[in-house]
């Protein structure tokens, strides 16, 4: 090895040591170490100086005054500044532990809302979004629901005074997200494989199980030969994968405009059975209100309520616990 090289390695591995000191004792053992006139290794270093040639003296002598004034330098540097007092500030010892602050949860209806997309993924579903003020037209007309159905009655819904009747007609708080479905089919041509998830509105009594806000997923599949087979497989799957294999579901024939036949989706709940949403395959109406022609494809629609699947999941009995924004109640989860 060049002495050249062993000067390199020797200003190196000094600064390493000097900038790992911790006290003042410890600087001391450094200085001695690579300073000491007796036995330091800048003595040992200079010894061997005396060998080179004397072409080669004056760049080692250069390096090695550059060393040696590099290592007291980073010495004297680090003395002064573990020799400074800590700061001190009116009213505050920082030799103290600092205050832990608690990292927060995701809400469980957040938690949810995630996995059923990660499910639905799984499934082949892509995730599709859709505005949560709706005018008539997508709320009910194109989902088959005329003008005297009970669904749209006033006193069930949220309509906004302040918005003017256009050309889709009164303006609302959607009541449903199967309003996402139209405008995705509206765009896209079959098949179409989609789920939407997010609030709906609808001014039901508040108690344990219902709540005038809520979230719904919303699932779709349009292609040729699609069969009320698929649905309950689908449906099925979902269930077991969110809430487990041993997770008892039913289906209850049921009616919806824009689904024919329609089914209600029940899941066991204690003793007794607790509905968690409407299926059915869509109806030709509802194909013919986008552009499809309902001779060529068939499809299913279903929309789960995720408040109820995830009261089931934890174990809730009462849907105001999840809104009522409590952290006792919140942080166990």
């Amino acid at each position: 090895m060049s002495l050249l090289q062993v000067l390199d390695d020797y200003q190196n591995e000094a600064l390493q040591v000097i900038s790992q000191c911790g006290e003042l004792s410890e600087i001391e053992e450094a200085r001695i170490r690579f300073l000491g006139k007796k036995k330091g290794r800048l003595k040992e270093i200079q010894t061997q100086l005396s060998t080179a040639k004397p072409e080669e003296r004056p760049l080692l002598g250069k390096r090695f005054n550059e060393a040696k004034n590099a290592v007291e330098a980073s010495l004297n540097a680090r003395k002064d500044e573990l020799a400074k007092p800590a700061k001190q500030i009116a009213g505050l010892d920082v030799t103290l532990p600092g205050t832990a602050f608690p990292l927060g949860k995701r809400h469980p209806i957040s938690k949810t809302i995630s996995e059923f997309k990660e499910i639905a993924g799984r499934l082949g579903f892509d995730v599709a979004d859709g505005p949560e003020v709706e005018d008539d037209y997508h709320n009910f007309v194109a989902l088959n629901i005329p003008d005297d159905h009970p669904a749209r009655d006033p006193l069930d819904n949220f309509y906004l005074s302040v918005a003017q009747e256009g050309a889709g007609g009164p303006w609302l708080l959607r009541s449903q997200t199967s309003t996402v479905q139209i405008r995705v089919m509206e765009q896209v041509p079959p098949p179409v494989r989609i789920v939407s998830t997010g609030r709906v509105y609808r001014p039901d009594t508040i108690d344990a199980t219902h709540s005038c806000m809520f979230h719904q997923m919303e699932g779709l599949y349009i292609d040729k030969h699609v069969t009320m087979s698929n649905l309950k497989t689908t449906l099925k799957m979902i269930a077991t994968q969110y809430l487990g294999d041993d997770i008892a579901i039913r289906f209850r024939p049921s009616f919806f405009p824009f689904t024919e036949p329609s089914v209600e989706v029940d899941i066991q709940w204690g003793e007794n059975w607790m509905e968690v949403g409407g299926a059915g395959m869509v109806d030709p109406n509802v194909l013919k209100a986008v552009g499809y022609d309902p001779e060529e494809v068939s499809g299913f629609a279903f929309g789960l309520g995720i408040e109820r699947l995830c009261m089931k999941r934890y174990g809730v009995k009462d849907i105001r616990l999840l809104y009522e924004n409590d952290l006792r109640f919140l942080s166990q989860f």
